[in-house]
């Protein structure tokens, strides 16, 4: 625990402040030039998410809005390194969805994937469509498998008011600075992992692993911190953890995992031991989990926690 306890007094600083955000980035207000619409109509500029990107120039320098109509949009879309400064909006009252079907491997597999710095996603829903929407009972879907909805790479990436829905590696937060708010984040298994410096404010966290029967137990979290010296953590702050069955907040997908819930609400579904060192056993020492003011069956606890049991 004393390892870690300059990172949580820091943290705390962080999440208590009143001044500036912690990532200011994630709050800019930035002039986008030009527009690009996509509608499956064909009335706009372009009738896939995909091609829109594609006309983006390599090394783009300035933000160009892509505003996305509503709609099922069944494509893979992927942003690759060298198109930074995109800013992707859903349009309309319903938000427009992005699916795809795949379980080949954590790399194959998302339906979205984001490779570039500088990157912000408002009004979106991706979704992973294998497995899900999840079927109650042990033969009634296919086996579990990793499908990624969302996999993300590069560093200054905030998503607003978005939704990433799947059973198991739902959203790989592999890498980089993220922010996260106002999202709704759905799975049963290891269903927000990586090894992002990541905040996830006033975020829906849901889990499904009670569609798959009794004997299914969810973990929400796999943090992935390698190092005693790396700075990446998941920080979830005023969130709502609801959802059915049983589920872990989390266990360590690393030797030095991190994982903080602040001031959020965990119901009932949650396991009273609350973590799992998965294949960690005997290093808990390295590891920092903690439950920080958070709020469970309307009554309210304090605890900070570095172990498994």
């Amino acid at each position: 625990m004393s390892k870690n306890l300059p990172f949580l007094f820091l943290f705390l600083g962080l999440v208590n402040g009143r001044g500036n955000p912690p990532y200011p980035w994630f709050h800019y207000e930035h002039v986008f030039s030009p527009t690009i619409y996509v509608d499956q109509s064909g009335f706009t500029n372009f009738k896939t998410i995909q091609s829109a990107i594609d006309a983006i120039p390599s090394n783009n320098l300035r933000w160009i809005c892509i505003f996305i109509m509503p709609g099922i949009y069944r494509e893979k879309v992927t942003i690759p390194g060298d198109k930074q400064y995109i800013y992707l909006k859903g349009v309309g009252i319903q938000r427009p969805t992005i699916v795809w079907d795949n379980s080949e491997s954590l790399v194959a597999s998302p339906t979205f994937t984001s490779y570039a710095d500088n990157i912000k996603v408002e009004k979106l829903q991706f979704v992973n469509s294998y497995n899900y929407p999840p079927m109650k009972s042990a033969g009634g879907g296919k086996p579990l498998k990793p499908a990624v909805a969302a996999m993300i790479t590069g560093d200054k990436t905030a998503f607003y008011e978005c939704s990433f829905a799947g059973v198991q590696d739902t959203l790989l937060d592999a890498q980089g600075r993220h922010y996260f708010k106002h999202c709704i984040i759905e799975g049963a298994i290891d269903f927000i992992f990586g090894a992002g410096q990541s905040i996830y404010e006033e975020c829906k966290i849901v889990v499904n692993a009670g569609s798959f029967g009794e004997r299914t137990t969810g973990y929400i979290t796999a943090q992935g911190r390698s190092g005693a010296y790396d700075s990446n953590a998941f920080v979830f702050k005023n969130c709502n953890v609801i959802g059915n069955g049983m589920a872990y907040l989390g266990r360590a997908w690393r030797s030095y995992a991190r994982t903080i819930f602040f001031n959020s609400s965990l119901s009932n579904i949650i396991v009273p031991q609350g973590w799992d060192a998965w294949y960690n056993r005997g290093y808990e020492g390295e590891v920092l989990w903690a439950r920080v003011r958070y709020f469970k069956e309307s009554l309210m606890g304090i605890t900070i926690e570095s172990r498994s049991g």
